[in-house]
C-alpha cells in the first residue's frame, strides 16, 4: 500500500526525467497513489521581462506559468491513457506563495490539479536555500535566516492555498549535507507548533519527505520528533514523498516514511484526488 506523492519530471526546471518513464516506473513499482508535483514558483510565475534586475537576481528561473501549463496538460493526458491501471494525480509543488497570491489563486482554481503542495523553497530577501553559501555566515546570521524561515512558513499556514506543507525543515538540508552545519532547531519549536496547530485545524498536512534518507542527510523532512509533534497537536494528514528527480528514484524510502508515520500516531496515510483527502490505513 505504498505511495509517492512529491515527484518531479522533465517540467522541472532541475530534472530531466521523461515522464513516460516515471509514469512507467510507478506502473511498475504498483504504487497505490503516485503524485506528478512538478515546481511551480510564484515567485518567478512570469516571463523574464516582468521582474527587475534585483528580484532575477534572486530567482533560479521565470516563466513557470508555462511549465504549469505543461506538467498539467501532460498530466491529465496521461491521467486518461492510464485510466484503471495506475492512481495517477495532478498535482504542484507551489514555491513562494506568499510572494504572488493571485498567481497561487490561479493554480488553485484549475480543476484539473488534484493536488497542491506549498513549499517555502526561499524567503524574502534571499536566494533558494540550495544556493546560500552558509561558509560566508556565522552561526547567529543562520539562526536568523532560519528563524525568518519558519516565520515565513508560520504565515503560509495561515492561507488557504495549497493542501500539505512540503519538506518543512528543508532550510537544513544543504547546511548539513554540504557543511556539515547541524544548528538546534528546537528554539523554534513554538513556531513550529503554531503553524502545526493552524494546519490541523484547518483540516490540512505536512508531508514526510523521504528524500533526506537517500542523499546523506539521515533523516526525512521533517524527522520523527515533528511529525510526532503534528500528530499529538491534532494533525490527520500526513503525506509521503520521495521528491524524485529520476525515475530510479520514485517510491525511494517511501517505506521509511510510512514507519516514521506508524511511529508517530499516524493510522493512515493520505493521498488527494480532486483536492480532496483519500486515506489508507497503515498496515
Amino acid at each position: 500500500m505504498l505511495m509517492d506523492c512529491h515527484t518531479h519530471t522533465q517540467f522541472s526546471v532541475d530534472s530531466e526525467a521523461d515522464i513516460n518513464a516515471c509514469v512507467e516506473r510507478a506502473a511498475d513499482l504498483g504504487l497505490v497513489a503516485y503524485a506528478i508535483t512538478d515546481h511551480c514558483e510564484c515567485d518567478a510565475w512570469y516571463s523574464e521581462e516582468h521582474y527587475s534586475e534585483a528580484e532575477k537576481a534572486l530567482l533560479e528561473a521565470t516563466n513557470y506559468a508555462a511549465d504549469f501549463e505543461a506538467s498539467v496538460s501532460a498530466v491529465t493526458a496521461l491521467q486518461e491513457k492510464y485510466d484503471g491501471k495506475l492512481n495517477l494525480i495532478c498535482g504542484t509543488e507551489l514555491g513562494q506563495i506568499l510572494f504572488d497570491k493571485e498567481a497561487a489563486s490561479i493554480v488553485n482554481a484549475d480543476k484539473r490539479v488534484d493536488f497542491i503542495i506549498g513549499s517555502v523553497h526561499r524567503i524574502h530577501g534571499e536566494k533558494d536555500f540550495y544556493f546560500i553559501d552558509y561558509t560566508k555566515l556565522d552561526m547567529d546570521e543562520i539562526y536568523d535566516l532560519l528563524n525568518r524561515y519558519f516565520k515565513e512558513v508560520y504565515e503560509l499556514c495561515q492561507t488557504d492555498l495549497f493542501d500539505v506543507v512540503g519538506h518543512i525543515t528543508y532550510s537544513l538540508r544543504y547546511m548539513k549535507q554540504r557543511h556539515g552545519i547541524c544548528p538546534d532547531i528546537s528554539r523554534f519549536d513554538d513556531i513550529i507548533a503554531e503553524s502545526f496547530r493552524t494546519l490541523a485545524h484547518s483540516g490540512r498536512g505536512i508531508e514526510i519527505n523521504t528524500s533526506g534518507i537517500r542523499q546523506g542527510f539521515g533523516a526525512s523532512f521533517p524527522d520523527l520528533k515533528y511529525v510526532k509533534m503534528f500528530r499529538e497537536l491534532g494533525g490527520e494528514i500526513i503525506t509521503i514523498g520521495s521528491d524524485s528527480h529520476t525515475p530510479e528514484d520514485i517510491g525511494a524510502n517511501v517505506a521509511d516514511g510510512a514507519e516514521i508515520a506508524k511511529v508517530a500516531g499516524f493510522r493512515y496515510l493520505t493521498y488527494f484526488k480532486e483536492r480532496k483527502p483519500n486515506f489508507l490505513r497503515i498496515d
